[in-house]
């Protein structure tokens, strides 16, 4: 039963990880709205990365996912950590997409979700003692929330887009 509190804790964080940079940007902008990438470009003449990956983003989702990791009895550290990699995760989805093809905020099943969530779970799987089910597990449920919850903060205004 423990290691169903500890994911269930771990979708909590994952989740103020990924929904910080939505927040700030609803909150912020356009102040701070600096592209990560710096506006480059990659060999194949598309954004390395893309305008919506912002510094203020992924500074943004280390901050509160690192306040909110002690509320939920995970360590600071660990909350940076998580932090840290799911804007890692988001950052290489975004590149990916960009080879691709895919413009910048374009939707791509699974390749949304599934980077955010996963290389965070693995950063923290000595730590946390993750066992390999608990991080399928988890990844997998994060996937199936993550597109509803995206539409219902559409229609609540605090996305730009339903996904």
């Amino acid at each position: 039963m423990e290691e169903f509190w500890l994911s269930f804790r771990l979708l909590l964080l994952l989740g103020v990880a990924n929904g910080s940079p939505v927040i700030a940007t609803r909150l912020l902008d356009p102040r701070w709205r600096t592209p990560l990438d710096g506006g480059m470009r990659f060999f194949d003449g598309r954004p390395l990365l893309g305008p919506s990956k912002t510094r203020r983003g992924v500074i943004a989702a280390i901050v509160a996912t690192a306040l909110a990791a002690p509320m939920l009895s995970i360590p600071l550290g660990l909350g940076v950590v998580i932090g840290a990699t799911a804007m890692a995760g988001d950052a290489l989805s975004s590149f990916t997409k960009r080879r691709l093809g895919i413009t910048s905020s374009g939707r791509a099943m699974g390749l949304d979700q599934i980077p955010e969530s996963l290389l965070p779970l693995l950063a923290v799987q000595g730590p946390l003692d993750l066992s390999c089910f608990q991080i399928l597990g988890t990844t997998v449920v994060f996937f199936a929330l993550e597109i509803p919850l995206a539409r219902m903060c559409y229609r609540l205004g605090i996305r730009n887009t339903p996904y």
